[in-house]
């Protein structure tokens, strides 16, 4: 894979799912909302000093947000941050870098 390229789409695993879940109040913060369901359905990655992941995550019944979630090197000893976030997506939107 190309550095800073983003792989193909890929199904999402417990690990991602595990990401997801460690952001999540972050973006509850942001967004000013609970979310009571918040399942990872695919997600993409990204090689820069460190990786961006890329996640699409089910909130509702056809209602999903794409989360940008930075992860730093493991020397660098920093948390998982939410960079970004985009709301009002459904199943079908692609996941882009953004």
């Amino acid at each position: 894979m190309m550095p800073g390229g983003l792989t193909e789409a890929k199904p999402a695993t417990p690990e991602i799912q595990e990401i997801a879940n460690e952001v999540k109040p972050q973006l509850e913060e942001k967004t000013n909302e609970t979310y009571e369901e918040f399942e990872v359905v695919e997600y993409k990655t990204q090689v820069v000093a460190g990786t961006n992941y890329y996640l699409k995550v089910r909130v509702g019944h056809n209602n999903y947000i794409h989360l940008k979630i930075f992860e730093a090197l493991p020397q660098q000893h920093q948390p998982l941050t939410l960079t970004g976030y985009q709301t009002d997506k459904s199943r079908d939107d692609e996941l882009t870098g953004f």
